[in-house]
């Protein structure tokens, strides 16, 4: 398979290919020399000039032209491996799927707003490496270590509600999958990012931050909603929309809880933000990642297309310098005894 780098210089094939076209008619429709001369004197006169030859410059000009303009194209054939090092830092978001994610105090939601907030930082991201924990009532790695951004765009949009059956906020459970997420032993290079409402249902987060600041891992945490909270939108097959109610028949109204999110923070050396309905709400984190030494990522080989245009570009030098110094005379020499003579 052949790209270019700069495929409009291929136009220049239509001149080309139109001085090639002229030429032909040209030498089709081109009375002789002479033409009613006698034969003995025409080969004579035009015994030192080989017709074949000036022909075969003409095409090996032209031959060499077509080279040149391919050459000029940039073609690139064929993949390589080049080495890429890359400077940055560990970073693993971990995104609370429980339902309460789909309360609305958050513009459109709670959990769109989040993935809208960590989609940007993503893009901004520059040689970091990203992976994506989704959790509720229990979590596991959604997508490893990787330096695709668009990749993790993909599977951030994939994120919603419905991914993991069992209900409920553990955010002890997301922490422990967090620490597995990072594969390497790297001191002060791993940020682990806790986006969720606060409604831990099991406990023993803050413990956990603590044992994981102890492992060089900084935990930032993310609070997604407001104080006053709102209720918990559920849809249903018919396309109705009823609300969340606990045992006794009572709405549930999901609060933001902020004294928690803070104390993770605190234990894990990091920040607390909140994601609400103003914009650009990421913009703190990524200036504490930012302030973060930077290691060099584990060097790595990407194919790509390799360039190819000096084997062409020889080939049309080669062509018109042949085209240039090919002689148009015989060597042999006739005396032409005629009338005169």
């Amino acid at each position: 398979m052949i790209h270019f780098r700069f495929p409009i210089v291929l136009i220049l094939y239509a001149p080309l290919l139109l001085m090639w076209m002229t030429w032909i008619i040209r030498s089709r429709k081109q009375k002789a020399v002479f033409e009613n001369a006698d034969i003995d004197l025409q080969d004579n006169l035009f015994q030192r000039v080989d017709f074949k030859r000036i022909q075969w410059r003409k095409r090996l000009g032209v031959f060499g032209l077509m080279f040149l303009v391919f050459s000029a194209s940039g073609p690139q054939i064929g993949t390589r491996l080049a080495p890429v090092e890359r400077k940055g830092v560990d970073l693993v978001f971990a995104i609370d799927v429980s339902l309460s994610m789909d309360a609305e105090d958050v513009k459109p939601s709670r959990l769109e707003k989040a993935k809208f907030e960590i989609s940007q930082m993503i893009r901004k991201l520059k040689g970091d490496r990203v992976a994506l924990v989704v959790f509720a009532g229990t979590s596991y790695l959604y997508l490893p270590l990787t330096t695709d951004y668009e990749a993790a765009l993909l599977f951030l949009d994939g994120i919603d509600t419905g991914l993991i059956p069992t209900q409920g906020t553990d955010l002890s459970t997301a922490i422990q999958t967090g620490l597995s997420a990072f594969t390497e032993e790297s001191e002060h290079y791993k940020v682990f990012v806790l986006i969720t409402d606060g409604e831990d249902h099991e406990g023993a987060a803050i413990e956990l931050a603590e044992k994981a600041a102890d492992q060089k891992m900084i935990i930032h945490t993310v609070g997604v909603g407001t104080e006053t909270g709102s209720l918990i939108p559920l849809e249903q097959n018919d396309g109705t929309r009823e609300y969340k109610r606990d045992r006794q028949g009572k709405l549930v109204t999901s609060i933001l809880n902020e004294p928690l999110l803070r104390d993770i923070a605190d234990a894990g050396d990091g920040v607390f933000v909140r994601f609400d309905n103003r914009i650009a709400s990421h913009k703190e984190i990524m200036k504490a990642i930012d302030s973060m030494e930077k290691r060099t990522i584990q060097s790595h080989v990407y194919s790509e297309f390799e360039d190819r245009y000096q084997s062409f570009a020889f080939m049309s030098f080669l062509l018109l310098g042949i085209s240039m110094i090919l002689p148009t005379r015989k060597k042999e020499e006739r005396t032409w005894r005629g009338r005169i003579v």
